[in-house]
């Protein structure tokens, strides 16, 4: 679990002596970071033994509610459990005017054993088989978000560039338009210092395919733990900068009708004990240079996606980013140099041939995400699947829809899972599909604005 030292307490608070709150950080089910602050001088508690805290924080649904379907024996009562901090995630918050800081947390059961309803302590045992063959995943994340203008109105709207010399909005996509950076280039740049104060390690950043919408990208990482730790708090820092500037910043899938939803895209590649990289094939002429692995490995995502949907699109309004059409895939395919593909082989050399998973959502919890895939690459590795045929570079795509497009559907493919349970526990797979379906079912049941503008007139 890596579990941070008293000693690392004590050089962080001689660095920042001003320091007087400390924010205790664990993202839940869904990714959504939950959080107690702290005194200065409980920190040592916390970094000594742990802090207890209900289990019941990590099973939460969107709306901060336990879900009342969840009757584990372990479960009943709501008891405490112990969270710990996590080594190298201790830093200050640059966004607030208080002398706060903040660590990343995981739980534990009161022996010290990891806790299993942690989906930080998930994707520690999903890595175990692929960690048992000697081989080490290598990943990157990146993240796409809307900069939401602050208003009154109970609708929200993109934050859009003005016409210089107007209070006119800029019209149309505008991809990598330079002067929307420059319009936002204060946020930006106290996004790019918080990164570099929390040790997340930010790249590129440019507009999106659409208007208000952003692109961040983190390096490449040798413990996909760190990825997705560094990914939950990249979104913290946008929303935080965000709010410095009057404006709200979301990681929905689908904020918006008429204009494309945001993704998280994951690449990754697995290395050997001798640091070669498994998924290239240095003897091939071909393009690309894929070795066996690798086309197992796509074989394996390709036959777990669907029963994989229930992560990658985790809430009724992920569904509706996946559209045809809009670089959302729809059925699991591969390709060479073709975003329109779920899972893609980017122009790579030997020593960086990888893929990208193009098809969560960026509401996704990135450490079930990235379980998820491990877990595929795995069971396509060990099982030797191979994968529908390649799509060709710059081939035109005829539209196929094979994976669920609705969330009861893709919860009941989660439910029927066959290969994610040896890897997630078949009591967490349980556990998420229960407090998954109970969200499902609530929101199912509310009566939405567009109920009473269809049909309260006409019925």
């Amino acid at each position: 679990m890596n579990i941070a030292s008293q000693a690392e307490l004590q050089v962080f608070l001689d660095l920042y002596p001003e320091i007087a709150m400390l924010e205790v950080l664990m993202p839940d089910m869904n990714g959504i970071v939950r959080c107690r602050r702290i005194p200065r001088q409980d920190c040592q508690t916390l970094f000594k033994s742990g802090l207890k805290a209900p289990a019941s924080t990590m099973l939460l649904n969107a709306l901060g509610e336990f879900c009342d379907q969840v009757d584990f024996a372990n479960l009943e009562g709501d008891p405490d459990k112990l969270i710990h901090p996590i080594a190298n995630t201790l830093a200050p918050i640059t966004w607030l005017k208080s002398n706060t800081a903040q660590v990343m947390s995981s739980f534990t059961e009161l022996d010290g054993s990891p806790a299993l309803f942690d989906s930080r302590n998930i994707l520690h045992q999903a890595l175990k088989p692929l960690q048992a063959l000697g081989l080490k995943a290598v990943v990157a994340t990146e993240l796409e978000f809307y900069l939401i203008e602050d208003s009154d109105g109970c609708v929200p709207k993109p934050k859009l560039g003005k016409v210089p010399g107007t209070c006119i909005d800029q019209i149309g996509i505008q991809y990598a338009m330079p002067e929307d950076l420059w319009d936002h280039d204060d946020f930006l740049e106290d996004v790019r210092r918080a990164c570099e104060v929390q040790q997340v390690p930010m790249t590129t950043v440019h507009s999106e395919f659409s208007p208000g919408q952003f692109e961040i990208n983190l390096q490449h990482v040798e413990d996909p733990v760190t990825a997705c730790d560094q990914s939950i708090m990249l979104k913290r820092i946008v929303k935080g900068v965000a709010r410095q500037y009057g404006m709200a910043a979301s990681f929905m899938a689908k904020p918006f009708t008429e204009i494309a939803g945001s993704g998280l895209h994951i690449h990754l590649s697995l290395y050997d004990a001798q640091g070669n990289n498994v998924f290239a094939d240095e003897h091939s002429n071909e393009t690309p240079a894929i070795s066996d692995s690798l086309r197992y490995a796509i074989g394996g995502l390709a036959a777990t996606m669907g029963e994989s949907m229930a992560i990658f699109a985790p809430n009724a309004n992920s569904y509706r980013r996946l559209v045809p059409d809009t670089f959302a895939p729809l059925t699991p395919n591969w390709g060479y140099n073709h975003r329109d593909v779920a899972l893609r082989i980017p122009v790579s050399g030997h020593r960086d041939r990888r893929l990208e998973h193009r098809v969560a959502g960026a509401d996704a919890n990135p450490y079930l995400v990235m379980a998820a895939l491990v877990a595929g690459i795995h069971h396509g590795i060990k099982e030797r699947l191979e994968p529908d045929e390649m799509v060709a570079e710059g081939a035109t795509l005829e539209q196929q829809i094979t994976l669920p497009r609705v969330w009861c559907r893709a919860l009941d493919e989660f439910d029927a899972a066959t290969v994610l349970p040896r890897y997630f526990g078949a009591d967490y797979c349980r556990l998420f599909g229960t407090v998954r379906r109970g969200e499902c079912e609530q929101f199912a049941a509310r009566v939405s604005n567009v109920d009473y503008d269809w049909y309260l007139r006409s019925m």
